[in-house]
């Protein structure tokens, strides 16, 4: 928890809640609060969990049977993967035509893809899908945007050398632009896509950002030379290179500073995705007391950069236990649906009703800070519930297996089955890209 001086000081309170345990932390105040009744906008109904806890393991049961060590975890692979395997036959490619290129080499390209798609997966709406020409394929919200993002990286739109078209630099990114964007991921005006600017304008703050530290992405400015700088921290135990998670999320929460829109500063430290919590605020506090920590994408590319890291260089990664679930509307959204969280009646305007029936709020409105710091809570508690109350013998499900099985993959379908028109959660968020 906070030390006196980051009590005293607003610096080193803002630094605290740009690291990981700080997440954790900020929203058990939150969901202590939702104990005792005190939220503003969400009623909380722990014994709503029971049945949150059975849906997702019959999803387990459904998908993976007995065979728990086949789960994968959460991450970007998956939807790049969307209908059949991309990445495999990209790696397997590389291997076969040209100069051949090694496992170091492998992994930085993957890190380049992963990096920039995550950057481009925030929600795209209702409305939106892409349509794989190779396959006819039509994929919609984060599948649909991260297979347009693989054949985006095959076409080296985010490359600056010709004769490299696989990989991501500052150079290419300098030249992305709205309309290469939208041709790209055939955005026109009967298939929209929400927060299509916010996307291109991460990608152009990545550039500048990949430029401005060379610690972690070396002179030429590469995501993938993030590698090198997790080498160095890294140590050697029984021929396997280990690296502690605080050193990736570090290089993630430091080097990508620049990216986020600038919001909210404490100390005159720009802070991200942290947000006021209302329902925290008491008088007299220390400035920065009622603010709440997500960093929900910082989140999702330590997931996914994870993975390739893992497989490609066979590196393991220490401490893993203090990455949280995501704060997103899949994983949240399951959560309304069964009734463990319950707006208040009344406690929204009208207006916040386009529709008469699904509430629409901006990311920075106090419902939406509720909600997203119940998810993080919840989500251990749900995945607490799955290793403890059905036996799955040894094996213990990681929190990533639980988000990739159960808890993600359950919000999709119970929206699914409760709002069959569009599948979108039960509450909508106003995003702009760069959040959700």
């Amino acid at each position: 928890m906070l030390s006196l001086l980051s009590q005293q000081d607003p610096q080193v309170q803002a630094m605290y809640l740009r690291t990981l345990p700080s997440i954790r932390e900020c929203c058990l105040k939150v969901h202590d609060l939702a104990k005792r009744g005190g939220l503003q906008y969400f009623d909380y109904h722990p014994e709503k969990e029971d049945a949150v806890i059975e849906f997702c393991t019959s999803i387990i049961e459904r998908d993976f049977g007995g065979h728990l060590s086949a789960i994968p975890p959460h991450g970007r692979w998956r939807h790049l993967d969307a209908g059949l395997p991309r990445i495999e036959p990209m790696l397997r490619n590389w291997d076969t035509s040209g100069t051949p290129i090694n496992e170091n080499e492998k992994c930085k390209r993957l890190i380049d893809l992963f990096l920039v798609s995550v950057l481009l997966d925030a929600g795209a709406g209702n409305q939106w899908s892409y349509t794989e020409k190779a396959t006819d394929q039509t994929f919609s919200r984060s599948e649909g945007l991260g297979v347009a993002s693989v054949h985006m990286f095959m076409d080296g739109l985010f490359s600056g050398s010709a004769s490299q078209p696989f990989r991501v630099d500052a150079q290419g990114l300098s030249q992305i632009t709205v309309d290469k964007v939208a041709e790209a991921m055939q955005v026109n005006s009967s298939n929209v896509m929400v927060g299509l600017e916010g996307r291109v304008s991460l990608l152009s703050n990545l550039g500048a950002a990949l430029q401005s530290n060379p610690k972690f992405f070396g002179e030429d400015a590469r995501p993938g030379n993030i590698i090198d700088f997790l080498e160095k921290e890294s140590r050697l135990q029984s021929l396997t290179r280990h690296v502690h998670i605080f050193s990736l999320w570090s290089a993630l929460i430091e080097g990508l500073t620049a990216i986020w829109p600038a919001r909210l500063s404490l100390g005159g430290v720009p802070l991200g995705d942290v947000w006021p919590c209302t329902a925290l605020k008491q008088p007299g506090q220390v400035e920065g007391d009622d603010l709440v920590p997500f960093h929900k994408l910082t989140g999702w590319l330590t997931y996914s950069l994870m993975e390739p890291i893992e497989v490609i260089l066979g590196w393991k990664f220490d401490g893993v236990e203090d990455l949280t679930g995501l704060p997103e509307y899949r994983n949240g959204g399951l959560l309304v649906d069964f009734g463990v969280l319950t707006l208040r009646p009344g406690v929204l305007s009208p207006e916040c009703y386009p529709d008469g029936v699904i509430p629409r709020l901006k990311p920075s409105h106090p419902a939406i800070v509720e909600w997203r710091a119940m998810t993080v809570i919840e989500l251990d508690r749900i995945a607490d519930g799955i290793r403890r109350r059905y036996d799955f013998g040894k094996y213990q499900l990681s929190l990533a297996q639980v988000l990739e099985s159960a808890t993600w993959k359950g919000g999709r379908e119970i929206a699914k089955q409760l709002r069959p028109t569009n599948g979108g959660p039960p509450i909508e968020i106003e995003s702009d890209g760069t959040v959700f």
